[in-house]
């Protein structure tokens, strides 16, 4: 699927003196009877299935004196990640985002434990080991980004459908005014994710023992496509 937009700029097709400025990333080209050209852009968007889901996970404690709240949190931190390591999820795809001790009311002396890691499964078991961390103790989870190994590849496919979208405008718009052609003079490109393709699906509990409680199945979770969209701004001389 691709947005296609042609702007094309003809100077002294009779001979005549034209002078006209173009300005892309803050390069200005000037066009006259000696710099004749036509300028195109375009756009396209690629999409793919997901490889890989990047779980969020993570818990609090309930306020508490700090070496109390450092006790609870490190048999939760131990109860959570034991889990995820009994499904199967290899050490090198757990890692911890953040932990902090941190005070919850100075005047109380209270304070709660408060850990995060990412957690990186193939999609078809996001829902899965989701599932296992809340079971375990995880009151704080549910993020999930969607990504495939190699993101620089579907970014090169963007680039190259807006780039073969830029020269097919051109050879188009070139011949429907009756000009020839001729060599590219200049061109850049800009890619950018799609926040739907990384979006996040939501899946947060106040409680750690809510599977424990209720013996209800996973989250029914779908995994969103990974895109990348890319733009070609090209220039050609026209002979």
């Amino acid at each position: 699927m691709h947005v296609a937009r042609v702007v094309a700029a003809l100077a002294a097709l009779t001979g005549g003196v034209f002078a006209q400025a173009q300005q892309t990333n803050h390069l200005e080209l000037k066009i006259d009877s000696s710099n004749r050209t036509l300028t195109v852009s375009a756009e396209s968007r690629v999409t793919a299935e997901p490889e890989i889901a990047i779980l969020h996970i993570g818990f609090e404690t309930q306020p508490m004196d700090a070496k109390a709240a450092y006790a609870a949190g490190a048999k939760l931190s131990n109860q959570i990640v034991s889990a995820i390591k009994q499904a199967g999820v290899e050490d090198s795809a757990i890692r911890s985002e953040s932990q902090t001790l941190a005070p919850v009311d100075w005047r109380t002396r209270k304070f709660k434990l408060e850990q995060q890691w990412v957690v990186k499964v193939q999609p078809s078991r996001a829902a899965e080991i989701l599932d296992l961390a809340i079971a375990a103790g995880a009151s704080d989870s549910g993020n999930i980004e969607w990504t495939v190994n190699d993101e620089k590849a579907l970014e090169d496919q963007a680039i190259e459908k807006a780039a073969a979208r830029a020269m097919s405008d051109a050879a188009v718009l070139a011949k429907g005014m009756g000009v020839k052609l001729g060599n590219l003079i200049y061109t850049t490109n800009r890619t950018a994710s799609e926040l739907p393709a990384l979006g996040y699906a939501e899946a947060n509990f106040a409680g750690g023992l809510y599977r424990k409680q209720n013996a209800a199945p996973p989250l029914a979770i779908e995994p969103h496509k990974v895109s990348r969209s890319a733009s070609v701004y090209a220039v050609y001389a026209i002979e």
